[in-house]
């Protein structure tokens, strides 16, 4: 039989509550609506279509996704527009012809003048149309170049001139944003992260070239920016589901997690009070975002199975390859938690942490305790 609450699922595995999920979508929806953009869902953590389905509800139905696997499989179950977030490579673009063949348009994108040249010749062999966006550096320093770069305009005037390849904008990433302690220093980065996309776009139109696209992305930005004034669309990503370092940095708050894992406890180490459970670096991650900030929790933020908070907050302090090392905290003793016992655990990153499962057990907090599986949706991994 089927598992059919949390207590009989197997240890560790994923837990996704639809009442949180539903309701973070929401309010980045209204979000978007309120500040006059659309909102194209970046599916990157998710890799689900259950979940897709849900977070384009009421929106212009694109996506952003981060590997063509992603690509590939939205395009499999129906979903025509998607932009594949991440620098393209001249020899992923037969693989990406392939999936446009399947009805879906992807958007590239590209930082590099060699590799515009390539895409427009190889789409000419190809004999298939590739809609391509310029990415912008907006003060991360990971890619992109910067909006008054002559690569800028040379990289749309290629485009614009080409047979077989088509220029679709501009986009930009505030992930520096993760760096953020404040609201008020959220809100600085989101107002460079418009400027930059939007003076781009007016440079590149005051040389005569149509830019119909200005996209920017990050969960914190997208939430916080005081004006999206010329901004086309916004591409988040991890409001979906939440996770500990985003409760930090004031983009979520802990009653907003969606995703948990639920682990047992494994062994006990009473001299020193502490216990482990059968959750280590691989189901929870090695992301320590909230290191060094006021309230870190280590690799996860320990509950009792059903979500209750503890007396005093307890954490995974020390991960191993498969086990998770918590202190105990608050009078608790590991007489209080015998090997066996089921606990749930809030992850750091979620990104990371949902990577190392093919489903999400679906739980409603709004159904009774929360803890009866309603259903299990698959998800995707890899390349």
């Amino acid at each position: 039989m089927p598992p059919t609450t949390i207590f009989d699922l197997p240890t560790p595995s994923l837990i996704l509550d639809r009442a949180k999920l539903v309701r973070n979508l929401r309010r980045m929806a209204d979000t978007a609506r309120r500040k006059g953009v659309q909102l194209r869902p970046h599916l990157k953590t998710a890799k689900s279509i259950d979940v897709a389905r849900l977070a384009i509800e009421g929106q212009s139905g694109g996506i952003a996704v981060s590997t063509l696997k992603e690509a590939e499989f939205f395009a499999s179950q129906g979903i025509q527009d998607i932009q594949y977030a991440a620098c393209i490579i001249p020899d992923q673009l037969a693989r990406v012809a392939d999936i446009q063949r399947l009805g879906s348009r992807i958007t590239l994108i590209t930082d590099s003048v060699e590799v515009t040249r390539a895409i427009c010749s190889m789409s000419r062999e190809l004999d298939e149309t590739f809609r391509v966006q310029v990415e912008l550096d907006c003060g991360e320093g990971r890619s992109g170049v910067f909006p008054d770069s002559e690569e800028l305009i040379e990289i749309a005037r290629i485009l614009d001139e080409a047979s077989h390849a088509t220029f679709s904008g501009v986009m930009t990433h505030a992930g520096h944003s993760y760096q953020c302690r404040t609201i008020a220093e959220i809100e600085e980065v989101a107002e460079a992260e418009r400027h930059t996309a939007v003076s781009a776009a007016e440079r590149i139109r005051r040389h005569g070239i149509a830019c119909a696209t200005v996209s920017i992305g990050s969960t914190p930005t997208a939430l916080y920016a005081r004006s999206l004034d010329g901004v086309t669309e916004v591409r988040p990503g991890v409001y979906m589901f939440g996770d500990m370092f985003q409760a930090q940095i004031n983009s979520c708050s802990v009653d907003d997690l969606a995703i948990s894992v639920i682990a047992e406890v494994s062994s006990h180490h009473a001299a020193m009070n502490r216990l482990l459970v059968n959750a280590g670096a691989l189901a929870l991650s090695k992301d320590r975002s909230t290191e060094n900030m006021p309230n870190d929790i280590g690799f996860g933020l320990v509950t009792e199975a059903d979500g209750q908070p503890f007396k005093a907050p307890m954490k995974v302090a020390r991960v191993y390859q498969e086990h998770g090392q918590i202190p105990l905290l608050g009078g608790m003793s590991c007489e209080q938690l015998p090997v066996g016992t089921r606990l749930r655990i809030y992850p750091n990153h979620v990104c990371m942490t949902a990577a190392m499962y093919d489903q999400y057990h679906l739980v409603d907090s709004e159904q009774g305790d929360g803890c009866e599986i309603i259903a299990i949706w698959p998800r995707i991994n890899g390349w």
